[in-house]
């Protein structure tokens, strides 16, 4: 879908009724539905999907965008100029359509494993050491090598052709700015903090000292979160499960609490129990902060309320006239009446000043990264307390 100005308010419309010229209203955490040009406002956009870039690209007037990519922080109003098939993501679609009518016969996805491919005639597996194992593959050097990555930190990805090793990459992600901070939070908040990922043990490891994580639980195939969920709620303790992915559907479900980033695909979002709007590991202490304090003052009301109610209504009945010659007036009693709703409204009021998380300085002058895994993210940490 599609949110289009039309005489000058917001029409929400199917992006394939999109017509080039058209303005577009993107809020933070939408989708951007075609291609075009800013035309108002200022923010940063996730291209990762499109470009691979792993950064955030600022925006401004008369800045390129790319449909398919996330808007994540401001507001844009943005000029279609490309639609349907002459969108960069319709483009990038046909290209690799021909790419495989070309070389790959076959492709097959094996979740938490890897994958498997026919290129010109060859059998090519990209994965884990178990799908290596589970193909029967031997290693040779390259699984010392492997471990020298995995020792590292780092995720160690084997490449096989034929059913011989060819290949080890090592990936390693960097935390976001604010992980480390939100972990401090949620510490703060008594809460411990776990990380549930797929990485191997050094990698999840290493991410986990960086930032002060408490619990690794690595290793874990994508049928398998919502299990580890369940082992923590046998424990006795209640779990949160940060996600954004499909395979973090179940995980969600089955935490106490289940928060999505907005960012995230749609099957995620629609299990959670609360969506945040950015990708920040900050934002689930502050969700946290104003649930607790928005509980906090809903209690607060209801005991000034009752408490209120118990005295002012005796009094203005004349309960109390016989024995202490107590009694109000029709009209002050009417007016004192008013009073519960004052005291609940201001009191509700004083919610604005309740301390919330802040980024620190660094994160406020370095672009976030959208890295894995980090604390508390969903398929690869949860909170639990």
């Amino acid at each position: 879908m599609a949110v289009v100005i039309r005489d000058g308010e917001p029409v929400e419309v199917a992006t394939a009724e999109v017509s080039v010229g058209d303005l577009l209203l993107i809020r933070p955490g939408a989708k951007i539905p075609v291609d075009g040009v800013v035309v108002d406002g200022d923010s940063e956009v996730d291209e990762s999907m499109v470009t691979g870039e792993s950064l955030p690209v600022p925006k401004l007037i008369d800045s390129p965008v790319i449909g398919a990519s996330v808007n994540t922080t401001g507001t844009l109003r943005v000029r279609a100029t490309k639609v349907g098939a002459d969108t960069a993501l319709a483009q990038i679609v046909t290209l690799v359509q021909q790419a495989q009518n070309l070389v790959a016969r076959s492709f097959r996805n094996i979740p938490g494993h890897g994958a498997q491919a026919n290129i010109d005639g060859q059998r090519v597996l990209v994965g884990s050491r178990r799908l290596m194992t589970t193909e029967g593959i031997d290693l040779g050097d390259l699984g010392r090598r492997r471990d020298e990555l995995a020792g590292e930190g780092r995720t160690a990805v084997l490449v096989a052709v034929d059913g011989r090793a060819v290949g080890v990459l090592g990936l390693a992600d960097a935390p976001r700015d604010t992980a480390a901070a939100a972990v401090r939070e949620l510490h703060a908040m008594n809460i411990e903090v776990a990380m549930l990922t797929g990485d191997n043990e050094a990698t999840a490891r290493r991410i986990a000292d960086q930032l002060g994580i408490d619990t690794v639980i690595a290793e874990v195939l994508p049928a398998d979160k919502s299990a580890k969920i369940a082992d923590l709620q046998s424990k006795g303790q209640r779990a949160a499960m940060v996600g954004d992915g499909v395979n973090d559907a179940p995980a969600l479900a089955t935490a106490d609490l289940g928060i999505a980033i907005g960012a995230g695909t749609d099957v995620a979002i629609e299990t959670a129990d609360v969506v945040l709007m950015r990708s920040d590991p900050l934002d689930v202490p502050i969700a946290l902060r104003i649930g607790k304090g928005t509980l906090r003052k809903m209690r607060q009301n209801l005991g000034w309320a009752i408490g209120y109610n118990a005295i002012a209504l005796p009094i203005a009945a004349g309960v109390f006239e016989p024995a202490f010659g107590l009694v109000l007036r029709p009209e002050i009693a009417a007016l004192s009446m008013s009073g519960s709703s004052l005291l609940v409204a201001v009191n509700a009021l004083l919610l604005k000043r309740l301390r919330l998380p802040e980024p620190p300085v660094e994160a406020n002058t370095i672009p976030a990264t959208p890295a894995r895994p980090t604390a508390p993210v969903g398929g690869r940490g949860s909170g639990h307390q």
